[in-house]
């Protein structure tokens, strides 16, 4: 049997705070996939265990599960011990878990925050593209775990303009390269890039997106999309996986493929842990996109959502200058209307309930909500506005 005892092998020994680390660690606590979840699972499953051996090889994993979240949790008071309450409220990735006995071991967030500020930017009349077209056309690259192409293409025909699906081949080196070519090859021909939503790469611990991101900084597709974005003035739209690989490509919310540092914004964890799937209630903040033009900021729409990392995180300074630029473009709201952190109304924890945000100019739209999902007589009995829209104002813009 196993035996517990209050000893590591190698021991936490960290000297330097991190919260923001922190706060990622923590969500290893619960969830189907954190390691309290994990003991359970194992507990339980000793009662519908006909043979005796695994029932106690049962008790000895889910026991020593118990023991991995006692190392979690040397790990969080490491890296948050001696933190003032200012050090906790500057630090906008772990504020939401401070609680009132300060930096103690807690699996979960504190109380819903409330009196979230609603950000609200109105813009003027967009600018036309450099290039127009009749039946505008939107490139849908296909990528291993992409599972949202045809809402996708759908979503696009529907609203007047044309698609293209392109599976990007993995199998080996050589179909990755010529994948580039074509895909590079298709961004001229196209007006709009979309990333559909799925499990790039498995949804891997921190690898939503990797995949997609790398297959963009290829120099062929790199030269496509910086083409099409700075000289024939089109749109890009990432949702979901697509919004993950859009803010690690920096394309959201620099407009370009950049290099990531600590100070750019991210999308990590969901907060309790696990994926969340459901339909929430999204505010619109901007009207400076062109995929928002038509839109009133205020207006809230329902949004299917279907995520395991969707929090959005950036600093406190990073936030306020992009609300200022109207490049917040949607954050949850309640059902009042109001931005909250309640995880009934913002699923994953995302700061200030920031569900979108946009590239400077409004032209790359990152959003976590499946808003290609919606089309007549699906989820009827769901209360709001389901359509925003976003589809066909993008049409329009290109429109002669």
């Amino acid at each position: 049997m196993f035996v517990y005892e209050k000893r590591l092998q190698y021991p936490v020994k960290i000297k330097n705070t991190n919260p923001k680390l922190a706060s990622l660690i923590i969500s290893q606590y619960g969830g189907p996939d954190g390691e309290l979840g994990a003991s359970l699972r194992y507990l339980s499953q000793r009662y519908s265990m006909p043979y005796p051996e695994l029932k106690g090889l049962l008790t000895d994993i889910g026991t020593e599960e118990l023991g991995h979240m006692e190392m979690v949790a040397a790990i969080v008071h490491q890296l948050t011990r001696n933190l003032s309450d200012e050090d906790v409220r500057n630090n906008s990735a772990f504020a939401p878990y401070f609680v009132d006995h300060t930096t103690g071991v807690y699996p979960t967030a504190a109380a819903a925050e409330s009196g979230l500020e609603p950000f609200t930017y109105t813009a003027g009349p967009v600018a036309a593209p450099a290039v127009r077209a009749a039946k505008p056309k939107a490139l849908i690259p296909v990528f291993p775990g992409t599972n949202c192409e045809y809402d996708t293409a759908r979503a696009i025909i529907d609203a007047g303009g044309d698609a293209e699906i392109l599976v990007v081949r993995n199998l080996n080196a050589e179909q990755v390269a010529a994948s580039a070519q074509r895909v590079a090859e298709a961004i001229r021909a196209a007006q709009m890039i979309v990333i559909p939503g799925g499990f790039s790469g498995g949804d891997e611990p921190d690898g939503s997106g990797k995949f997609i991101t790398a297959f963009f900084r290829s120099p062929a597709v790199r030269e496509a999309v910086t083409e099409l974005m700075d000289r024939r003035g089109g749109l890009m739209l990432g949702i979901c996986n697509g919004f993950q690989a859009l803010i690690k490509l920096g394309l959201v919310p620099f407009g370009r493929i950049v290099d990531a540092d600590e100070s750019c914004p991210t999308l990590t964890f969901n907060t309790i842990g696990r994926h969340q799937s459901s339909i929430v209630r999204t505010r619109v903040c901007s009207n400076l996109s062109p995929w928002l033009a038509e839109t009133e900021p205020g207006g809230v729409y329902s949004v299917p959502i279907s995520h395991g990392e969707g929090r959005f995180i950036a600093p406190e300074a990073v936030i306020r200058s992009l609300a200022e630029r109207g490049q917040v473009a949607t954050q949850y709201v309640d059902l009042d209307g109001a931005p909250s952190m309640d995880t009934a109304f913002n699923p994953n924890g995302s700061l200030y309930a920031i569900e979108g945000i946009t590239s400077p100019d409004g032209r790359v739209f990152g959003k976590m909500g499946h808003s290609e999902r919606y089309s007549d007589n699906v989820y009827k009995n769901v209360d709001g506005n389901k359509d925003n829209g976003m589809f066909k104002n993008a049409v329009d813009y290109f429109k002669i």
